[in-house]
């Protein structure tokens, strides 16, 4: 089975009261929340956010406290992006443009999305926010010979924005999987740089401490008090494969009958990383939309013989755990929750970015 019905009371993943931040965010590109719901921990009101998956209103409206507008990115206009900041605050636009086109495991140069990354960039010059940020994938600097991003810089700098970049390790920020993203940020009002990562190599987050305190679970089975702690059904051979797998190995560790024709090739070879487990003492690997699905990476269990399940991936991702991504009553399915979590920033490196901005409006006196 690959769907669940909610319960109809999910746990609630309400921030803990913090004091108000100055400031008020629109989030483009949304996604079911994850960037926003690190900025409201750390104070911020969420004036909206804007995507065109009509899947993410009810967990970014349910988690965020804010509304959600269903539209294409690019087919926003300035007027109307201005009305959605409330008065009087500074100004404060985020977004994620869509980083699949840029992600190595995209090998086309053809994919039309990348170039919602300068219509970001239009918008920014057009509305003028007070500050920005964007994260996406490393690759975006490099792509196309770097074209697309030194075009996105030259833009902002034009109009005034100072602008900050660089590539950041996401355990150093608190986020348990061994990932890197490109963070910008950018301000009218002066200097901005990320605040320096706290946290040392020896107390990176490990797998173990992100889910290792969930209820043990079989391949095609859910809780009963969570239905995203649900695992995807496994075949009589993919059983067979994870049960001989060990933490941190890959499928050149199985017997040869197990191995897949495909990678027994000279090509194929090459695919270490897919239909391996994770380890428990260290971070996991970058979580995918496609995570949930032990032949689509490292995603096996490090102990359990089955997938990660969506809450774990959720937790991996380091949404809290009662983050609801689905109406109660409704259906749960694999795929369309799977997209929204794997597609999301991870909520701690949304509260670095926002202590970061929190910091700069206190410091240029906005």
């Amino acid at each position: 089975m690959t769907e669940r019905t909610a319960i109809r009371n999910p746990p609630s993943s309400k921030t803990a009261k913090v004091p108000a931040a100055r400031g008020s965010v629109v989030d483009l590109f949304c996604g079911a929340g994850g960037l926003s719901h690190g900025l409201r921990a750390v104070g911020y009101s969420i004036a909206a956010g804007i995507d065109m998956d009509e899947a993410c209103r009810y967990p970014f409206e349910k988690n965020n406290d804010a509304p959600f507008v269903r539209k294409d990115v690019d087919s926003l206009k300035a007027k109307e992006l201005n009305g959605y900041f409330y008065p009087e605050q500074p100004r404060i636009m985020v977004g994620c443009a869509p980083c699949q086109p840029f992600s190595t495991y995209n090998q086309s140069l053809e994919d039309p999305k990348w170039r919602l990354v300068s219509k970001f960039a239009d918008l920014i010059c057009a509305v003028k926010p007070d500050l920005v940020s964007m994260e996406n994938v490393p690759r975006l600097v490099d792509f196309q010979d770097g074209r697309i991003f030194k075009s996105f810089v030259s833009k902002l700098q034009k109009v005034g924005y100072n602008v900050s970049h660089g590539v950041v390790f996401l355990p150093n920020y608190g986020v348990p999987q061994s990932r890197s993203r490109l963070v910008l940020l950018a301000s009218l009002h002066g200097e901005i740089n990320l605040t320096e990562p706290s946290i040392p190599v020896e107390s990176y987050k490990t797998v173990e401490q992100a889910i290792g305190h969930l209820p043990p679970l079989e391949a095609g089975h859910s809780d009963t008090n969570d239905p995203l702690h649900q695992a995807s059904k496994l075949s009589d051979r993919n059983l067979e494969r994870i049960r001989a797998s060990t933490p941190g190995g890959s499928w050149s560790d199985w017997r040869s009958e197990l191995v897949a024709d495909c990678h027994k090739s000279e090509k194929g070879k090459t695919y270490r990383s897919v239909y391996g487990r994770m380890r428990m003492d260290q971070p996991a690997p970058t979580i995918t939309t496609q995570f949930f699905g032990f032949g689509n990476g490292r995603f096996g269990h490090p102990i359990q013989d089955r997938g990660l399940s969506l809450r774990e991936g959720a937790l991996l991702q380091t949404f809290p755990e009662g983050y609801a991504f689905v109406p109660p009553g409704d259906v749960v399915r694999m795929k369309q929750v799977g997209r929204m979590i794997g597609n999301a920033v991870p909520v701690e490196l949304g509260k670095a970015i926002g202590r970061t901005i929190k910091l700069h409006v206190k410091k240029v006196g906005l």
